[in-house]
């Protein structure tokens, strides 16, 4: 890795912006590789700590559906809609990083509210996941009876 910043500070060094013989593309990968040369300890971090990911795959991959959704999804174009997904795309995370099952939960909780007048329920504690018992947990992991 010693070698690479070395590279990158020599070509940083050669080519920059202020020489008269410079060009577009030259001052292009030359903020480039300052950017580079400004985080370079967060960007190889991995190198000394094996435990940390090269890439952030997994935390792009837990928000692929609502980035490529965007705007497809109705009302998209106004303020409160996209506040109401963004707001509800936490939710149903938090939801699944517990490892209980969307469908089920927001069955439980909009009943829920439907049985308190169209209002939250007073008392949120059976909903959250880090306030929830095992047994709760349990019975809201598996899908939804069909009550059919």
């Amino acid at each position: 890795m010693d070698e690479v910043a070395k590279d990158r500070d020599a070509f940083i060094e050669a080519n920059n912006p202020e020489n008269p013989d410079s060009t577009l593309l030259t001052n292009i990968k030359y903020k480039i590789l300052t950017s580079l040369q400004n985080h370079w300890q967060g960007l190889s971090v991995f190198v000394d700590y094996p435990e940390v990911p090269m890439d952030n795959n997994k935390g792009e991959r837990s928000i692929r559906n609502p980035v490529t959704g965007r705007k497809n999804f109705y009302g998209s174009g106004s303020l409160w809609s996209s506040q109401l997904a963004a707001i509800m795309f936490s939710v149903f995370q938090t939801i699944a990083l517990a490892s209980l099952n969307c469908s089920h939960w927001l069955r439980i909780y909009l009943t829920a509210c439907a049985e308190n007048n169209g209002q939250a329920p007073a008392d949120l504690s059976p909903f959250l996941p880090w306030k929830m018992d095992e047994d709760r947990r349990q019975q809201l992991s598996k899908p939804p009876p069909d009550t059919s």
